[in-house]
């Protein structure tokens, strides 16, 4: 009887241990995330008053005409124009505020709320955006990246639970609502002004941003573990436009005004961020952001092509003097030629930004004087940001622009050479099939999408006709 005794304890003993291991095992996942939540309320709650008694106390910018649309020349210099009507009235109010939220940057006590050592890609995409993002996931992964994908969306009104719920996990992506975060009405932070709430509340140490309808062309991990990034921990990509912030706003944040040939405006559909390194640019540039719409979008751009987000993370790390990279390459269009009689226009459909890696050994001085001693190459196309049209058959994809001008269906990207040439792969015939795949598989899925019918049908009646391949096969 005392050896069954014992027998007895030692099997419940048993018991009890595996109990408690397979609890700790299950709920320890569950306390890391609820950790990294309270430290995202946390630095919210100390960021959010920042953002309000720092507020301009002043009214807001008032334009007087436009910069307009200027080409980036990085050879002639051309004079900073200021079009703020109302500069005295806002210059000594905007540039308290300014100093007061940066002097606050310094005493701020916040956790870091991201987790050590992560990378990852970070992107947001409510409502039309949802169906372009997916297709440009299904893109990311044929790179053989694995990077995970955090999709930020604004609110509940957004949430799709079966894209978020079985979608976007079988893509290695999931969403974040930023409301429940803010634990606030969201409708303040919208539209241009989330990229910098979700980036600063993603969970990834060092990230790329990316918007939903920029492609990769190669794996991003590359981009995180080699300079310029670790070098500098930001970098941005050009814009074809030259960079009009008004001189004032050089004023307000106390920092030298940069020559017109310095450097262009940003492109911000692409952008890579160390936290470890600009948190406070990340801060500042929410501050930009938050008090964009009425006060730093106008003072930032002028009226420009692209007003919004764009250059308030760039503009943010030169005003806290913080290093960063600005890729030099600019951008290239990409499209179609459209040649009628002896009239000839092209027909843009997105364009190309370059590997920075690559830029950044072009450009950088050799031990003998010279720029990219040695190397005389043009960067490898590493995106393409392909937004007119987005490939989203359930917006404008199906369009006129599929079509030449004999009404037949045609390529979107045949021009110019050198740019295509630079992607090293027919990179409009893999965008196809990754549309037709998810369109066919997801048609009725996405909220977008369900007062839509042949969604599935068009993509492959146009894959046919151009392609002339082998019918795509759908998984989903």
């Amino acid at each position: 009887m005392p050896g069954a005794r014992r027998t007895i304890v030692a099997s419940l003993f048993l018991v009890f241990l595996l109990l408690n291991l397979h609890y700790l095992r299950h709920q320890r996942p569950k306390c890391q995330h609820s950790t990294l939540h309270d430290q995202r309320s946390q630095l919210w709650q100390q960021l959010h008053p920042l953002l309000a008694r720092y507020a301009p106390q002043c009214p807001a910018p008032i334009l007087r005409g436009s910069a307009g649309a200027v080409r980036f020349d990085s050879v002639t210099p051309i004079p900073r124009e200021d079009y703020i009507e109302n500069r005295n009235e806002i210059e000594l109010p905007m540039q308290t505020a300014h100093d007061g939220f940066v002097q606050s940057l310094h005493t701020l006590n916040s956790p870091r709320a991201f987790i050590s050592g992560t990378k990852g890609i970070v992107t947001a995409a409510g409502g039309t955006y949802l169906p372009t993002l997916v297709v440009t996931l299904h893109l990311l992964r044929r790179t053989n990246s694995t990077l995970p994908v955090e999709v930020f969306l604004q609110d509940d009104s957004e949430y799709e639970a079966e894209i978020c719920e079985r979608v976007l996990p079988a893509l290695n992506a999931n969403c974040i609502l930023l409301s429940s975060i803010t634990n606030t009405n969201t409708t303040r932070i919208k539209g241009y002004q989330l990229k910098a709430f979700a980036i600063l509340f993603s969970t990834f140490e060092t990230l790329l941003w990316l918007d939903a309808d920029n492609i990769p062309l190669h794996d991003p991990a590359l981009l995180l573990t080699s300079a310029p990034f670790t070098t500098t921990g930001l970098v941005t990509w050009p814009d074809f436009w030259t960079n009009t912030a008004a001189g004032i706003y050089f004023t307000i944040s106390r920092q030298p005004t940069p020559e017109s040939t310095s450097r262009a405006s940003t492109e911000a559909g692409t952008l890579l961020l160390s936290k470890r390194t600009h948190l406070p640019t990340l801060l500042l540039a929410a501050y930009y952001n938050f008090h964009g719409p009425e006060y730093y979008y106008p003072l930032l751009n002028q009226g420009a092509p692209g007003a919004g987000d764009k250059d308030t993370f760039l503009h943010a790390a030169t005003a806290l003097d913080l290093p960063f990279y600005a890729v030099r390459t600019p951008p290239v269009d990409i499209g179609r030629m459209n040649t009628a009689a002896k009239a000839t226009a092209a027909l843009n459909a997105g364009f190309v930004q370059v590997d920075p890696g690559e830029d950044f050994a072009v450009h950088r001085m050799g031990p003998d004087g010279r720029k990219g001693a040695g190397l005389g190459l043009t960067p490898r196309a590493f995106f393409i940001h392909a937004g007119a049209p987005e490939f989203n058959p359930g917006k404008e994809l199906l369009g006129r622009k599929l079509r030449g001008l004999d009404g037949r269906p045609a390529r979107l990207w045949t021009y110019p050479p050198m740019a295509l040439e630079s992607i090293g792969f027919d990179a409009e015939r893999v965008v196809w099939e990754e549309t037709v795949s998810v369109a066919c598989a997801y048609e009725g899925l996405f909220v977008s999408w369900r007062n839509n019918t042949g969604l599935c049908e068009g993509v492959r009646a146009h894959w046919r006709a151009v392609f002339k391949g082998d019918d795509v096969v759908v998984g989903g």
